[in-house]
């Protein structure tokens, strides 16, 4: 991650002026990060690759580049493959927030949306990254089950010998569910412990991979078990 003046730098890519300096204006508010803000696709390319964030927030309506692209192409790439990205969209549909998790979103909002909400998933993200960064992460042992193998050191996952392509943060689900398997993890434990967020932040994201989740394990994707008002159990 880059770093300067001691301040983690968060990217905005809003091509709505008024939007995007209400959100500037929010999160340097604590004098912790710093924000740029830029209005298109191909301008928020340029930005990073002159200097790579911690953090971007990513409108999906854009000039130029829609914030789908953007978010593709700066997957591809080793020096911005794991930086977090939340977008932002107006649109409600379930296909529109599974089409910018499945390129590889970590979170999405929709417009309109609370700042202090916004606020929060910002702090949140930041504050696994250092985690992370920090060594807190324990070093998971290799999974095998009946139908899934898991090298998650190797970030490796198969589904009966085929090879299986998850985001950063599905594979993130896949790993604390494995870890927790047999015992039932509830969604707001999830969400501390895969998102990062506090308890009392809503998101039906934990939902919407939950299912994009299943689909890609096709045959293991069943070992994850619903228990309606509890939470969900990979089981064995």
């Amino acid at each position: 991650m880059t770093q300067h003046t001691g301040r983690t730098s968060v990217l905005v890519v809003e091509d709505e002026q008024d939007i995007a300096g209400l959100i500037k204006h929010t999160l340097e508010r604590s004098g912790e990060l710093r924000v740029e803000t830029v209005a298109s696709g191909d301008a928020a390319l340029k930005a990073v690759q002159e200097e790579t964030p911690d953090l971007v927030i990513l409108d999906i309506n854009l000039p130029v580049l829609s914030g789908i692209e953007v978010c593709r192409i700066l997957r591809s790439r080793p020096n911005t493959a794991h930086v977090p990205i939340i977008m932002l969209t107006a649109r409600g549909t379930e296909s529109d927030r599974v089409t910018g998790l499945d390129v590889g979103a970590d979170d999405y909002i929709t417009k309109p949306f609370s700042l202090r909400e916004l606020g929060a998933r910002v702090r949140a993200v930041i504050r696994r990254g250092r985690q992370q960064s920090g060594g807190t992460t324990p070093a998971p042992a290799v999974f095998q089950g009946r139908h899934l193998k898991a090298d998650f050191d190797a970030v490796s996952i198969s589904v009966d010998g085929e090879s299986v392509r998850l985001t950063r943060r599905e594979f993130e689900l896949l790993r604390y569910l494995v870890e927790n398997r047999n015992r039932v993890v509830s969604r707001d434990r999830l969400l501390e412990r895969v998102w990062g967020y506090d308890q009392v932040i809503e998101t039906r994201s934990v939902d919407v991979h939950i299912g994009r989740l299943r689909g890609k394990l096709k045959a293991a994707g069943t070992q994850i078990e619903t228990l309606v008002g509890l939470g969900y159990r990979f089981v064995e």
